[in-house]
């Protein structure tokens, strides 16, 4: 298999690592793959990077980095027939863990190598992909903050962090939004809201996990309570995996949604990427549009296989 390594130095498990590239390029080689190019940068020209590998005549697309490295590299192979292949590398990792590949850089690797391609959904707003979720409120303006404060998160870093997050529930006033959902209308006043591509699961330390990433179908998460204790009690219940019929979550699910609002633009955080965007922001589920790699006999729900 022709691949081509794109590496993001910013993303959290590669940062400080000058030689990452060369490295994970020799352990793709070792599993059996033929490595055409390593494009070696930081997120700065990460788009510009992907669809260079993608110009390549390769039969997947290896991104070493986060979930926003890895949408980078979903957008540029959209309609291509080229796999992509995530490296579990960032903060979060939830598309890899989504697909059910290790953790662990050896074992991700070996898996990928002797895997198999299928079929999965991707979702878009305005023209820009992600594949795991968009999250609009506190949690885009807790990301930028994180962003900001990157390079020098350390141990107290991440504290102050989530010392942040406990005050960004105080401070940070509710967005008012209008959703049209297949011909109706509503508004609401949330703290969060959060438009995942494909449902997530619910279950004991089943948070932002999806079993099934492929039934063409975008599902909307809003609070209604605005208060703080009705959040942190939610946070609590997903932790404990029984949250979907918590009162406090209004919960609709759609092939597309239009998000409206009186502000001149909004904040928005797509896989782990903040951006402002103008409104009206509108949302749809392309089903089936892209080709991933994935472990070979993992325990999963079935998904489209692509050959």
């Amino acid at each position: 298999m022709k691949v081509a390594l794109v590496l993001n130095a910013s993303a959290g498990s590669l940062m400080g690592r000058p030689n990452a590239g060369d490295e994970i390029a020799r352990k793709l080689s070792d599993a059996g793959m033929e490595v055409v190019a390593v494009l070696e940068g930081n997120s700065s020209d990460i788009v510009a990077r992907m669809r260079r590998a993608r110009d390549l005549p390769i039969d997947a697309l290896i991104t070493a980095g986060g979930d926003g490295t890895i949408a980078a590299g979903a957008e540029a192979l959209l309609g291509t027939g080229i796999a992509l292949g995530p490296l579990p590398l960032g903060t979060m990792n939830l598309l890899p863990k989504d697909l059910k590949i290790p953790l662990d850089i050896d074992a991700a690797i070996a898996a990928l190598a002797g895997g198999e391609t299928a079929k999965i959904d991707v979702a878009e707003v305005n023209g820009h992909v992600f594949l795991c979720n968009s999250m609009l409120g506190t949690p885009a303006r807790l990301a930028e903050r994180r962003e900001r404060s990157r390079l020098k998160m350390g141990f107290w870093g991440w504290w102050r962090l989530v010392a942040a997050g406990i005050k960004g529930l105080y401070r940070y006033p509710p967005v008012r939004l209008g959703l049209e959902l297949g011909g109706a209308t509503i508004v609401l006043r949330s703290k969060a809201v959060v438009i995942a591509n494909n449902a997530y699961d619910e279950g004991f330390a089943q948070v932002l996990t999806r079993s099934r990433l492929d039934r063409g179908e975008l599902v909307v998460y809003a609070t209604r309570r605005l208060s703080v204790w009705p959040l942190i009690r939610l946070s609590v219940r997903m932790a404990l995996g029984r949250w979907m019929h918590d009162p406090d979550l209004e919960t609709h699910t759609v092939g597309a949604v239009t998000v409206t609002s009186r502000r001149r633009l909004i904040r928005i955080m797509n896989d782990g990427e903040t951006m402002l965007l103008k409104p009206p922001l509108a949302y749809r589920v392309l089903p089936l549009a892209l080709t991933v790699l994935r472990p070979r006999n993992a325990a999963r729900a079935p998904l489209e296989s692509a050959a």
